[in-house]
């Protein structure tokens, strides 16, 4: 009677730190992914667009959208990277590993096309963030994005300055014929801060791109008349007690303030690509390790 030889599998082939290393980064993106894609759905569901398919003529400039596509983009990479290691799937890792190789090779296209191609890409942004302006009230995230970013971040005002919300239905000095209180000005997110504001004016914007408009800024106590050069040099004149400033909108463009961004955040901005660049090529290496650790316990098996 043949005798059945049974054949022992040892598992010290794969690597158990390499793999739950693996494991454990990716189960975090997955979760990411997941949370992102949840709120780009749920950002979809409150503009009903689910319900309304021709909002879509737009999405790819729906901040919702790119929501979807990026969170789609984790939970699948994080997907396949949690669920190869842990069940030492070969297949997984190859194609978490293509996927990385992938996004590692488009960044890296992107990052020397936009080095060669500065005015294209100066004219693309421009073109986007024109389209923002003329669907300003027309799309919540739209309109809260524009709001960040000229508010929060840039602290800017329109592509080139306030006048290109001329552009918008809404802000266009034109419209004050058919009634509308926003003509010939600008949203809220253009205007100046004012010291120890707490709520901030939803109107501070009105009528301030129509000629001959002043914004009381400050009132002092004493009447006087003070003019001097360093007064005239910062557009400021004090009469009798009331200070009036011209400037109560940011005048600077957001295209510009972008580039001068871009210029003080240059080193912060180059250690980030580069952290990213590496932390894909190591996904890569560590996926090719680890398949290559169970390709040499299959081997040992048989």
């Amino acid at each position: 009677m043949p005798v059945t030889r049974k054949v022992r599998r040892d598992h010290t082939e794969v690597s158990c730190c390499l793999k739950y290393v693996i494991f454990g980064s990716n189960v975090i993106f997955w979760l990411i992914g997941l949370l992102v894609l949840a709120i780009g759905f749920w950002a979809w569901s409150e503009k009903d667009t689910f319900s309304n398919l021709s909002r879509l003529a737009n999405v790819a400039l729906d901040p919702a959208f790119l929501l979807i596509l990026v969170g789609l983009m984790t939970f699948v990479i994080g997907f396949t990277g949690c669920v190869g290691a842990l069940r030492e799937n070969s297949c997984l890792l190859a194609a978490y590993a293509i996927f990385l190789a992938i996004i590692l090779l488009l960044e890296m296209t992107a990052g020397i096309l936009g080095f060669i191609f500065k005015d294209w890409i100066k004219a693309q942004a421009t073109g986007g963030f024109q389209a923002f302006i003329v669907h300003y009230r027309e799309d919540p995230d739209q309109q809260n994005l524009i709001d960040w970013i000229q508010e929060d971040w840039l602290q800017c005002c329109g592509i080139e300055g306030p006048k290109d919300w001329d552009k918008n239905n809404y802000f266009n000095c034109s419209s004050r014929e058919v009634g509308s209180r926003e003509a010939c000005g600008v949203p809220f997110s253009c205007c100046k801060p004012k010291p120890n504001e707490i709520i901030k004016n939803k109107q501070c914007g009105y009528d301030v791109r129509k000629p001959g408009y002043s914004t009381e800024r400050h009132i002092f106590e004493r009447g006087c008349l003070r003019t001097g050069e360093e007064w005239l040099e910062a557009n400021l004149v004090v009469v009798c007690g009331v200070a009036f400033d011209g400037t109560a909108i940011f005048e600077r463009g957001c295209l510009h303030a972008a580039e001068d961004w871009l210029d003080r955040n240059l080193i912060t901005v180059a250690v980030v690509a580069t952290t990213t660049c590496f932390s894909q090529i190591l996904g890569i290496c560590f996926a090719q390790n680890l398949r290559a650790d169970i390709f040499a316990q299959k081997a040992k098996w048989h």
